[in-house]
């Protein structure tokens, strides 16, 4: 645990960024820190990632705690996807989003690269600046995707993680 706290404190530093609003910085770092957890539960979800300009679409169908599932609440879920973490903000920042995941992906350890699965073969928009799959252990993929996109607001940055379930993480 004590290896993790310099990574992640290198990776506030990485995440901060002058031009960006403090909501902006805000919204960044709580992907960073709290996206790649397996224990994140939606009520943490809200209290450590939701706030002012920051929106929230979390579920977690298969928690690996004892933690009550968390039901689909925003978007549909994805085919074959048990856990999705996405967070996104007004204005477009999607290359910032994109060195953000990528940050927080090698801080979490998490950087043997796996096959584009099925599920998201056409997940990619005209605002993608990164949609990669992830071996999070040999029976689970994770997808990142980060970009912009139109919001509620105009543009929109968006950066998602989602689970897929063990069977859809075989194909």
């Amino acid at each position: 645990m004590s290896g993790l706290v310099p990574r992640l404190l290198g990776l506030a530093l990485t995440v901060n960024t002058p031009q960006l609003a403090a909501a902006q910085q805000a919204a960044l770092t709580a992907f960073a820190e709290n996206c790649f957890s397996p224990f994140l539960t939606a009520e943490t979800a809200r209290t450590k990632i939701a706030g002012p300009g920051i929106r929230l679409d979390f579920y977690d169908l298969e928690p690996f705690s004892a933690a009550a599932p968390s039901p689909v609440t925003g978007r549909a879920a994805t085919a074959g996807t048990d856990r999705r973490c996405e967070v996104a903000f007004d204005g477009d920042s999607g290359p910032i989003a994109a060195n953000t995941a990528v940050t927080a992906l090698a801080a979490e350890g998490i950087e043997t690269e796996a096959a584009l699965p099925k599920t998201h073969a056409d997940a990619a928009i005209a605002g993608t600046t990164l949609l990669a799959a992830r071996r999070l252990n040999p029976n689970r993929v994770a997808v990142v995707h980060t970009g912009t996109r139109r919001g509620p607001n105009g543009a929109e940055t968006f950066l998602m993680v989602e689970r897929l379930t063990p069977e859809a993480s075989r194909r």
